[in-house]
């Protein structure tokens, strides 16, 4: 209309209209394209990058130019080179720190399709030739964090040995970590690969539940990275937990790994070499101790050995973690599996045995697990009802024998401790035929209540409840100990109040406590003990 007036520019606009409007509208078509085009832009340089990061990993076919990004190797032959690549760097220390991040920008990389495809027609064929080859791979990755062997039993090797394990440890559990979350995004959406991610667990579990830990091999950055791995790992195959991880459904489909973690351990596991690396014995116990009832039973005869080896250790630390594991054991296998073949008779006879050492913590391990695997053996005492012959003795008197002895004699004040928290307990499982050792559990109680112990006495506050819990299982044989216990009792009350190293709340439970024994015994006499103290000066 603007034109309209003006004739030689109208005439013009009429010629060039129709082109104006083709053009017009061919452009809104490039623009819709661009905008659609867009997601292939970006997977066309994903896969320049990955096709970049091949060629500067020396894999790919051509040494002198990158793949082209629509021509990509099998993900099979790329981690067969892999492996070899990284079994080299290994021995290479320089090397293995730039090639291990290398591949963790690889998994980042690239597209799940690609890193979990199979190569052979045949699916089952394919299937297995990746896993073989994923595994290969992640033990090639993990050998160059892997731990320095100890050349002798009987020593251990110094910090300085491991000083560059948590660097590359941080480097593998992150490319470990960049796998997995690969896995979840999209790799573990199908169903014929599930196979894969158990064929490949139990590795990348021994791995990070050996890094977790706070041992002389891991740093804080290290042990976070293996728990950031770890947790990769639950949410890669749906696990719940640990425990859920390790024995996997009840009632469902048999996903738990502790069979494959046990059979990646076995080839070290054995009583010649489980000494030379110090993280075995600590990823078996981890695992061990995770599993609970009904689902340890059936891994009994690979969990047991081993158990026993660790428990017959010289090294303290080594017992106590036997004697851990051997508890777990008998507190989570029936009865019934315990006595088959006579495994539980084996495991009396190696706790028994610590009953005579000198290390409290040991000896503390070994009664807490006494007391539960007696159990096993025969029923309490104290529920036994009555009957017309005399009781026969049982391994509650035998154990409860050694530890009364152990008492009189001993000296250490944490020995004493010890014995005097599981004393109560034994006299607990005893009940009424506690009787049996009432002289010799008399001498016990006078010596340790004559003893201090402080500042926080617990050898004296722990015997007052052994008087007490005695008096009422065995009242009727208490009167004629009244005298004796009473004036022991009355001694230990004027020296808890003179003595000024206690705090307030440490005497007022002692007076306490001995206010009550001293009830207790004045019961079971029928009143005999106010005539004793009406004589007091």
């Amino acid at each position: 209309e603007a034109l309209e007036g003006n004739t030689p520019f109208f005439g013009l606009w009429l010629c060039l209209r129709p082109h104006v409007s083709t053009f017009l509208s061919n452009l809104n078509e490039v623009l819709l394209r661009m905008k659609e085009d867009r997601p292939e832009s970006l997977e066309a340089d994903r896969r320049m990058k990955l096709s970049s990061l091949l060629h500067d990993l020396h894999l790919s076919s051509s040494s002198e130019t990158p793949l082209p990004s629509h021509r990509l190797p099998p993900i099979t032959e790329l981690l067969s080179l892999l492996q070899e690549k990284l079994i080299y760097a290994a021995l290479q220390s320089t090397e293995s720190s730039s090639l291990i991040g290398q591949v963790e920008q690889l998994f980042q990389a690239a597209d799940p399709d690609w890193l979990f495809s199979q190569s052979s027609d045949h699916q089952g064929c394919g299937l297995v030739e990746l896993q073989m080859a994923y595994s290969s791979v992640i033990s090639a990755l993990i050998g160059c964090a892997a731990l320095p062997i100890c050349e002798d039993d009987c020593s251990s090797l110094s910090a300085a040995a491991y000083q560059s394990i948590p660097s590359r440890a941080t480097a593998v559990s992150a490319v470990l970590t960049a796998l997995l979350e690969k896995w979840d995004d999209g790799g573990g959406a199908r169903e014929d690969l599930s196979d894969l991610l158990l064929a490949v667990a139990p590795t990348i579990c021994v791995f990070s539940v050996t890094h977790f830990q706070d041992q002389a091999w891991t740093r804080a950055t290290s042990r976070m990275a293996a728990r950031r791995l770890h947790e990769a790992l639950l949410r890669a195959g749906g696990w719940r937990d640990s425990a859920h991880l390790l024995m996997g459904d009840k009632d469902g489909e048999d996903r738990g790994i502790l069979g494959r973690i046990l059979d990646v351990l076995q080839p070290q596991l054995n009583k010649d070499s489980w000494q030379h690396c110090e993280a075995l014995k600590l990823v078996f116990a981890w695992a061990l101790l995770q599993v609970s009832r009904p689902g340890l039973s059936s891994h009994l005869p690979r969990l047991l050995p081993l158990s026993l080896l660790l428990n017959d250790h010289y090294k303290p630390e080594n017992c106590m973690l036997g004697v851990r594991c051997l508890h777990h054991i008998v507190q989570n296998t029936p009865a019934a599996d315990l006595r088959q073949f006579n495994r539980a008779e084996v495991l009396y006879q190696a706790v028994f045995k610590h009953l005579h050492t000198s290390e409290a913590a040991v000896i503390q391990l070994a009664l807490a697990c006494l007391l539960d695997l007696l159990l096993v053996f025969e029923k309490p005492p104290s529920l036994l009802g009555p009957s017309q012959s005399r009781r026969k003795p049982c391994r509650h008197d035998d154990v409860l024998r050694v530890v009364l002895t152990n008492m009189e004699v001993e000296h250490k004040v944490e020995l004493r401790r010890v014995y005097a928290s599981a004393l109560l307990l034994y006299i607990e499982r005893m009940g009424v035929a506690v009787c049996r050792h009432l002289q010799r559990l008399e001498r016990v109680v006078l010596g340790y209540l004559e003893v201090k112990d402080p500042p926080e006495e617990i050898s004296r506050l722990k015997m007052l409840e052994v008087l007490q819990k005695m008096t009422r299982e065995a009242w009727p044989r208490m009167e004629r100990r009244v005298d004796v216990l009473l004036r022991c009792l009355l001694r230990l009350m004027v020296d808890v109040s003179s003595d000024s190293r206690l705090s307030d709340s440490v005497r007022q439970q002692l007076m306490d406590q001995s206010s009550a024994s001293i009830h207790l015994l004045d019961t079971c006499s029928y009143g005999r003990v106010q005539h004793l103290l009406l004589q007091v000066d």
